[in-house]
């Protein structure tokens, strides 16, 4: 049966909040309905200065605040007016003789913990101290007791529960869960903020690996209209729109929001290149990248790879969309565009189609450390992040012959393509350009059969090209497809059993091979 939605008047009201906005207006509300104010510190001189009249924590108690403000709240007149059960006997004798008052509603937001470590300079002297620990006691004893007590932690709830409160003269029993429910959750991010502040200390001092208990906590940024497919529901959670911009189009999708974060993490190896690069991608996975002196260069480079799969997919680019890139890109339907800018005349251009969406990217907002989590039957996976991207510099030419210099170009163009493409992946490339992609395959011959097939479909060469490989080649038919193909040099991990057969078959094909000893699946 669903609960009795009985109400519970407010007599008195305790005030302790960090953030201090509305504060004024709700204590305001609640004096015009006869509810004594209770406050502490600040908020008890905010609420006096605004000509209010409330009482101090420190003369409810009978004791001043001591240890710097650490000790304020942390009383029996305190918590044992909050935690009072009003339908117990034995609870209103105990406050009887303790000369202990009913608190009714209790206001606390935290100390800005979050925000204090997020500043540069913070020590951890300072980020200690922003712990706080009356507040959090406040709230969960209030939490806690919500069938008598109802607890504000967010200051954007405060106009309702002054609507029900002048409406009912008190609160019903589903706001009060509602409002405890949200009390907890509220706690609990803020404990997750802090064991993972921690966690990071600890990992900078010690390199400890990952944490023996996973804690963490994420709001609710937007419900999403469906998820993978339609039927399916979805919403996403965390900060992903404060590292992406949306500046025009229909709300993000979950299969755009995947896709973008594809899109992300392919640019995001290109951004320290001095030429512009263009990456075009389909259901999260590459079908064109390119690089050259401008945007448009690039992307019409990327564009050739695959002239079939670019509608309704993504387009990122590392540098500002300029009108010139934007006028291209125009001419087909295109989901999302992303870009670190969008100059005034191409977003005016691009606006135009309402179903597109734009959005600007600072790669300097990205956290490339964090890592990569995964659901799976009962508890999730998590993995430090593949940031690895410049294995040419350390790798081992392990043939008789020699990449030359415009073959090292295209082959560190190719790896970093490659790490991006699903497994078993291969990227046949040019030092501007990809020339044919074959992900997702069940062996690698048949990715290169694939990337293969598909260059040829679209009209492009690959002869003296070269190939990238995400993992090692277990046999030696793959390299022989691909030099069959065109493809005059190889970058791959190698660490095959069959490795020796492997560079005895480049040897004889005359085709240099290097190896990076990094693998970059991605399933």
């Amino acid at each position: 049966m669903p609960p009795d939605d009985s109400v519970r008047p407010v007599s008195r009201a305790l005030l302790s909040v960090s953030d201090k906005s509305g504060l004024v207006e709700l204590a305001r509300g609640l004096a015009g309905l006869g509810v004594e104010l209770v406050a502490s510190g600040g908020t008890s001189k905010a609420i006096r200065d605004a000509g209010l009249d409330v009482l101090d924590v420190a003369d409810l108690t009978g004791s001043p605040e001591m240890l710097g403000g650490r000790v304020k709240t942390l009383h029996p007149k305190v918590h044992g007016g909050i935690l009072a059960r009003r339908d117990l006997d034995e609870d209103i004798k105990d406050l009887a003789e303790n000369g202990i008052g009913v608190i009714d509603l209790v206001v606390v937001n935290l100390y800005p913990f979050e925000e204090t470590v997020a500043r540069p300079d913070v020590s951890y002297a300072e980020a200690i101290e922003k712990i706080d620990i009356g507040g959090p006691s406040m709230v969960r004893s209030a939490a806690k007791n919500h069938a008598h007590v109802a607890v504000l932690c967010d200051p954007g709830d405060y106009s309702a529960v002054l609507e029900e409160l002048k409406e009912k003269d008190g609160l019903g029993e589903s706001t009060r869960r509602n409002l405890a429910l949200k009390a907890f959750q509220s706690t609990a991010s803020y404990d997750a903020a802090i064991q993972a502040w921690l966690v990071e200390q600890l990992r900078e001092e010690d390199d400890a690996d990952f944490e023996d208990k996973l804690i963490a906590s994420f709001p609710k940024a937007s419900e999403l209209r469906y998820g993978e497919n339609p039927h399916q529901s979805a919403a996403l959670y965390g900060a992903f729109l404060d590292v992406v911009d949306p500046l025009h189009g229909k709300e993000l999708s979950y299969n755009n929001l995947v896709d973008v974060q594809a899109a992300l993490g392919l640019i995001l190896d290109f951004v320290d290149l001095d030429d512009a690069s263009v990456g075009i991608l389909k259901h999260n996975t590459p079908c064109g990248v390119g690089i050259g002196t401008s945007p448009l260069e690039a992307y019409r480079r990327a564009f050739d790879t695959d002239p079939d799969s670019p509608f309704g997919g993504v387009i990122v680019s590392n540098r500002p969309m300029d009108l010139a890139l934007a006028e291209e890109v125009d001419q087909i339907f295109t989901e999302v565009l992303l870009a670190p800018s969008f100059e005034a005349d191409a977003l005016e251009l691009l606006q135009k189609k309402k179903n597109r969406r734009l959005l600007a990217f600072d790669p300097n907002r990205i956290d490339r450390a964090e890592h990569e989590w995964r659901r799976v039957y009962g508890g999730i996976l998590v993995q430090e992040t593949d940031q690895s991207v410049d294995e040419l510099q350390g790798a081992k030419v392990v043939t008789k012959a020699q990449p030359s210099d415009e073959q090292r170009k295209a082959l560190d163009f190719a790896w970093r393509v490659v790490k991006h493409v699903k497994s078993n992946a291969v990227v046949f490339a040019d030092h501007q350009h990809t020339l044919g992609v074959g992900g997702g395959a069940t062996s690698r011959v048949d990715a290169v059969h694939n990337a293969v097939s598909k260059a040829g479909r679209v009209g492009l060469s690959l002869e003296g090209s070269v190939l990238a490989s995400d993992a090692f080649f277990p046999f030696p038919d793959g390299l022989e497809a691909a030099v069959s193909a065109g493809a005059r040099a190889v970058i791959q991990p190698g660490g095959s059993n069959r490795d020796e057969a492997v560079i005895e078959a480049a040897d004889k094909l005359g085709v240099p091979m290097i190896f990076t000893g990094v693998r970059h699946f991605r399933h």
